[in-house]
């Protein structure tokens, strides 16, 4: 494997643009389905998870804070697509349940994204795959490394 440049920043600020085209490519094909990627996200963890959950689980899974997970749960309950109840354990704690609109509509936008990303990964070499995928799980383990 070659050596990085001796100032590696251009090639991460490079990594950085290509992410957020990346992002910005698979919420434009989401988009027609009245998803974001956050909001795609929340609804398959709901159905990954095969029941309901307590808001601090999706907050964990999504790996972000619960007033965010809030917020996308107020968004995705005014549109039907969840709702909360609570707790029969223990009253204090909010679950969110994916409703049968919330499952068509996690479905639908599911699609759309699984499509753009085939398209996406059409444009990479077939041989260049591997390593690619090698090299970003490098990344990703460094950068795990410093996270708090």
């Amino acid at each position: 494997m070659a050596p990085l440049p001796p100032d590696p920043g251009p090639l991460f600020q490079r990594l950085l643009h290509v992410a957020a085209l990346v992002e910005a490519r698979l919420e434009g094909a989401v988009a027609p389905t009245g998803l974001s990627l956050a909001k795609l996200g929340v609804l398959q963890h709901l159905v990954e998870a095969g029941e309901s959950l307590a808001l601090g689980q999706l907050a964990e899974r999504i790996a972000c804070v619960k007033s965010n997970v809030t917020q996308l749960v107020d968004r995705l309950e005014a549109e039907g697509l969840v709702r909360r109840e609570t707790d029969p354990s223990d009253r204090r704690v909010v679950r969110a349940v994916i409703t049968p609109e919330g499952q068509r509509r996690f479905a639908e936008g599911a699609r759309a994204r699984a499509r753009a990303e085939q398209e996406l990964a059409a444009t990479i070499p077939a041989g260049a795959r591997p390593a690619i995928a090698e090299l970003v799980a490098a990344i990703e383990r460094g950068a795990a490394d410093d996270v708090v």
